[in-house]
């Protein structure tokens, strides 16, 4: 090891220069140090959570999950087309002769089907109709409220008199059942790892719940999905499908 002496000081002044300088590197070596172990822990976190991150198994989704859904309170399905083709097919295929036809009374919004309607409770059927009025365009015109109304399946064809109904629309004949003033209003939340939504009249609590709200002072709907899918802890790709057209109002 070689020493540089610098002649023109005293014996003290040099070992003063080489005290300060023993110093200086012990205290670069304890910030390297410092950050050596400050660098481990970082990757030991990060490999503890590659390790213990869930892997997303695709799961097999029932047939109604194609369509907006949920179950009443009482167990019952409800099923809405989530446009004009679906609307279609939610009558033609899945209506039977003992379910009810729920729709907004206004132009554009979610056929929904209760199914077997016919022997549903009343808070059964106020929840399929706030889903329906939530589901329609009454949310897109931020609406705080809209009459439904409820038929049978003889009630409701897609022929009218001089032909075909528009794409998409439904003729409806005789006495209707009526909720009216339905406000609109939706909740969604988790349970387990999957993520629902439900009509905000619904009884059932859900994790993380969170009420939606119709609002021209809400968020765009893919803002409110990203807020949504936060909060929620979940795959924004499971949120954006299950939520109405529009600007939302979300309170936690």
């Amino acid at each position: 090891m070689r020493i540089k002496i610098f002649i023109d000081k005293s014996i003290h002044e040099n070992a003063a220069y080489y005290y300060e300088l023993a110093k200086e590197t012990k205290a670069k070596i304890e910030g390297v140090q410092k950050a050596i172990e400050e660098t481990k822990k970082a990757i030991a976190s990060a490999e503890k959570a590659r390790k213990t991150k869930k892997v997303r198994v695709k799961r097999k989704k029932e047939w109604y999950e194609a369509f907006h859904f949920f179950f009443t309170s009482g167990g019952k399905l409800a099923i809405g087309g989530k446009d004009q083709k679906q609307n279609e097919i939610v009558f033609r295929k899945h209506m039977e002769d003992n379910d009810l036809f729920f729709h907004a009374d206004i132009q554009g919004g979610s056929a929904v089907v209760l199914k077997d309607g016919a022997k549903a409770t009343e808070q059964e059927k106020k929840e399929a109709a706030q889903f329906a009025a939530s589901f329609s365009n009454a949310w897109k015109n931020a609406n705080a409220a809209v009459d439904v109304y409820a038929v049978r399946k003889n009630q409701v064809s897609q022929y009218a008199q001089g032909g075909y109904v528009a794409a998409g629309a439904f003729a409806i004949t005789g006495a209707r059942e009526w909720f009216k003033s339905t406000p609109l209003g939706l909740k969604i939340g988790k349970e387990g790892d999957r993520v629902f939504v439900l009509p905000l009249s619904h009884s059932k609590k859900l994790e993380k719940e969170i009420a939606l709200f119709p609002s021209k002072k809400g968020k765009e709907k893919e803002d409110a999905a990203k807020y949504l899918a936060y909060n929620l802890e979940a795959d924004i790709d499971d949120i954006r499908g299950i939520l109405p057209s529009g600007k939302i109002l979300a309170k936690i």
